[in-house]
């Protein structure tokens, strides 16, 4: 009896062991599993975005009227009014001087007497015609002499209307010297018209941008007057030479000015932007500068790979920069002082919520 509670004791004892023998394989594997997982370095990636280099270009321009021009009398003399003030909006063809006219109207008289008489010499020369008693000549010469007053007719309604200065297209009249009872001559400048209804704003562009700006184009037009007064301004036009001594070239925009508020003459700082070439975007915390340079770490199958870059220009805490990058490639942004080359990697990309290591749910903030 007692041996055989021996023997039932010995083998209770042995299923003991092997049991616990068998949870502690277990444990252990878990365990390097665990540390397999932790020696993994904990970064966070994102995608390559593409965008094109901008560069932003500022100018001066100066605007200047849609249409413009100085006044002058056609012929001299007395003026009789001056019937416009400064500033105000006039249609064309109306009157801003009247010069004396009297002997220009009896001119006009004279010659419209002397059309009468030539037809009704022409009208008795052809009455008589079929008679024999007027020769082909003469009623030629009748012909001609009434075509000959008609044209001085012409000629002298063409001198009295020179008399009196009219506007030549819709606008604004600006300051004028003369009054009523001066005397001017043909060179004398009775104001200056403006259409400011559009404004053009010539400016100049550097030939490093010859061939971006072209016509339908937007700018941006500030007056220096008003800088908070920016509008857009439309490109109308291009010169088509550079200039050899500046190395600019001059470009048109038009705005519009239907307000009134803006004047020819003033000065507009313009500002408008270059888009080039399209490079890859990157967050300048995923830049890294060694001995030879620039560069980047690329996640490839869950290692970090080094990639060199050369930095194009910065914008607003990203870069662009030029290497051997795809559209489809991610980058690591977080956790680069950590990785070498080939360093094997875990993902912690801001688009996933938790990863889980060890067991354990990890998050981005955790990789810090």
């Amino acid at each position: 009896m007692t041996l055989r509670f021996s023997n039932l004791c010995a083998l209770v004892s042995c299923a003991c062991a092997l049991t616990l023998s068998a949870c502690g394989s277990d444990e252990a594997a878990s365990g390097a599993a665990a540390r397999g997982g932790e020696d993994r370095i904990r970064v966070v990636t994102q995608a390559v975005r593409f965008e094109r280099e901008r560069t932003d270009v500022e100018s001066v321009g100066t605007a200047r009227a849609r249409a413009t021009a100085q006044v002058f009398p056609e012929s001299g003399g007395l003026v009789l009014s001056v019937p416009f003030s400064a500033g105000q909006a006039v249609e064309e063809g109306d009157l801003l001087l009247q010069l004396d006219d009297r002997e220009e109207r009896l001119a006009v008289d004279l010659a419209r007497v002397a059309v009468q008489e030539a037809e009704q010499l022409l009208a008795r020369y052809r009455r008589i015609e079929d008679t024999g008693a007027i020769s082909a000549s003469q009623i030629d010469e009748a012909r001609t002499a009434l075509d000959s007053a008609r044209i001085q007719l012409e000629q002298a309604e063409i001198a009295l209307a020179e008399r009196a200065v009219r506007a030549p297209f819709a606008g604004n009249v600006g300051l004028t010297d003369i009054d009523a009872g001066s005397r001017v001559t043909a060179s004398t400048v009775i104001t200056q018209i403006d259409d400011r209804s559009v404004l053009f704003v010539d400016f100049e562009a550097a030939e490093q941008v010859f061939g971006y700006l072209r016509e339908g184009d937007t700018i941006l037009a500030a007056p220096f007057a008003n800088p908070d007064a920016a509008v857009e301004a439309e490109i109308v036009a291009v010169d088509s030479h550079i200039n050899p001594t500046r190395r600019t070239f001059t470009v048109r925009a038009e705005l519009d000015n239907s307000a009134d508020t803006l004047r020819p003459g003033m000065s507009f700082r313009v500002n408008f932007t270059i888009l080039g070439q399209s490079y890859p975007r990157v967050p300048e915390s995923a830049i890294i500068w060694g001995s030879s340079g620039s560069y980047i770490w690329s996640a490839v199958d869950s290692r970090a790979v080094r990639v060199p870059v050369n930095i194009i220009s910065r914008m607003d805490g990203f870069v662009l920069v030029r290497g051997e990058i795809d559209a489809d490639d991610r980058i690591i942004t977080e956790g680069v002082q950590k990785v070498r080359e080939g360093s094997e990697i875990l993902d912690l990309a801001s688009d996933r919520t938790s990863v889980n290591v060890g067991g354990g749910p990890v998050s981005a903030d955790e990789m810090r």
